[in-house]
């Protein structure tokens, strides 16, 4: 049998596989999201409510809003157009809606271009270290992501796959569900995940915009939650 071809893009593939992924030091393990206060409350006991959640953040909440700022930041890196992408990174910080939110994103931004920075260095990222203006985690991943000459619509799928992967990650701990609701959980969820990454590689910042209401609240009220594992 002869052997496979190889990937046309495996070094892109492999680097997103890193990046995105729970091992990457972003600290994303230390964040819900607001979902702790979704178990809390009792919204969120079982997997077709976790997939609910998760499918109002992707379609009308911050899930589908990062999409669309990582997808500005990545034109503004590819076209080397830094005073666009400083507008970008500002935009994405001034729009968090929570405390709690901010902190989550801006945390891993930062975190992420220091990785970045030491491991894998490239223009995009020296830019926006040097920029230091408030780095939110959407922008930091488009923009590096367009600076190692990944496509923009792999870059959307695996920010978004990571994005899910994570607050699956979470609920499993909190509500608690097993290691195959969670499975089943990413697997109900993937045609939208690929859907809104098609749709935000489309998009500009004029289709920023969000009705996920009780996300938000609940990102509130978890800032006094008496008891919490999580940082959001």
């Amino acid at each position: 049998m002869a052997e496979d071809a190889p990937l046309a893009d495996a070094g892109g593939v492999y680097r997103l596989m890193t990046w995105l992924t729970a091992s990457f030091p972003v600290g994303a393990f230390s964040y819900s999201h607001g979902l702790e206060w979704g178990v809390e409350d009792g919204t969120i006991r079982t997997v077709d409510a976790l997939v609910g959640w998760l499918d109002d953040l992707l379609s009308l909440g911050s899930g589908w809003n990062d999409a669309v700022l990582a997808a500005a930041a990545w034109r503004a890196s590819a076209a080397g157009d830094w005073p666009a992408l400083a507008a970008v990174a500002d935009l994405a910080a001034a729009l968090t809606p929570t405390a709690e939110r901010r902190l989550e994103t801006l945390s891993q931004g930062r975190a992420f271009a220091v990785a970045i920075a030491a491991a894998w260095p490239c223009a995009a990222v020296d830019r926006l270290r040097q920029g230091g203006a408030d780095l939110a985690y959407p922008v930091a991943v488009g923009a590096v992501a367009a600076g190692h000459g990944l496509s923009l619509g792999a870059t959307l799928l695996g920010y978004l796959h990571g994005f899910v992967g994570n607050l699956v990650s979470a609920a499993l701990r909190l509500v608690p569900l097993g290691q195959t609701d969670g499975q089943r959980a990413l697997a109900r969820l993937e045609p939208l995940v690929r859907t809104t990454a098609g749709h935000a590689a489309a998009t500009t910042l004029d289709d920023l915009g969000g009705a996920a209401w009780v996300a938000d609240i609940a990102s509130m009220n978890h800032e006094t939650q008496y008891t919490r594992l999580f940082r959001s």
